[in-house]
């Protein structure tokens, strides 16, 4: 009779039934209670980010992220899903989110939040679906980067748009490479990891976070270098020097002589 019963269809489904339960059972009693208060805090920074999106961002993003179109079929708000919590972090924290009106390009700003409810909003953007993350702080930490090598990788990658020392300069359509100068390091490697506005993405697979502390490492020895002659101009080397030189120095010869045969013509 018992080995019948060993042999109903429904046995083998009716001991793996008690074996899931007794194994969530036993794991539900041994997992560390942390892990339940994490996700606690990380439910409650979701919805409190999704109140200020709606709040700050919903009119040109949409409530849930999907973007915004007019009647006209002008996009109001691109699409934030998938972007990541980097480029909240970024677009937000340098000022440029939320923006007043449409323009060319969104410039950086005072900021409106202060960054625990940044990163309440990029906690709310990071699960609407998977994006870059915000950089660990291993990859900020400047006193581990190569400056010399950090410089090759800016003149290769960077220096065609923002200058060779991070000055920024003129794009098409209206827009332009920022300056780089004051920029906070995480902003910096945010902005290659999300490329914001005209500025291409350099994903970890193209330049390696190692690489893109080298780059900051760079960015960062440029702006604390001295200026000996009291001006920078623009830090581009001696071709800008020896311009100031021509312009300033060459014309003030030739309004000099200028004003010699001028005033012996008079006489």
């Amino acid at each position: 009779m018992l080995s019948t019963r060993r042999r109903h269809p429904l046995a083998a489904i009716a001991v793996l039934v008690a074996v899931l339960f007794t194994a969530g059972g036993a794991y539900a009693a041994l997992a560390p209670s942390t892990s339940q208060n994490v996700q606690a805090a990380s439910s409650t920074q979701i919805d409190e980010g999704r109140q200020l999106f709606a709040i700050g961002c919903s009119s040109c993003h949409g409530l849930n992220g999907e973007g915004q179109v007019n009647d006209n079929g002008d996009v109001l708000g691109p699409s934030l899903i998938g972007v990541g919590a980097a480029a909240v972090d970024f677009q937000v924290g340098t000022g440029r989110m939320p923006l007043a009106a449409p323009s060319a390009q969104a410039e950086r700003k005072p900021v409106s939040y202060n960054q625990e409810q940044i990163d309440a909003m990029a906690a709310f953007v990071a699960s609407l679906a998977p994006g870059p993350e915000v950089p660990d702080e291993q990859y900020l930490d400047t006193a581990e980067g190569n400056v010399a090598r950090g410089g090759e990788l800016f003149r290769t990658n960077c220096s065609q748009c923002h200058n060779t020392t991070g000055q920024g300069g003129a794009l098409t359509m209206g827009q332009f490479a920022p300056n780089l100068t004051g920029v906070e390091p995480r902003h910096i490697y945010e902005a290659m990891i999300t490329g914001p506005q005209a500025m291409p993405v350099f994903s970890d697979q193209t330049v390696t976070p190692e690489d893109k502390r080298d780059i900051i490492a760079f960015l960062e020895s440029v702006q604390n270098e001295p200026d000996p002659g009291g001006l920078a101009i623009g830090r581009a080397g001696p071709v800008a020097e020896g311009l100031w030189a021509w312009l300033v120095g060459i014309g003030l010869l030739i309004g000099m002589a200028t004003w010699i045969v001028t005033r012996s013509s008079k006489a």
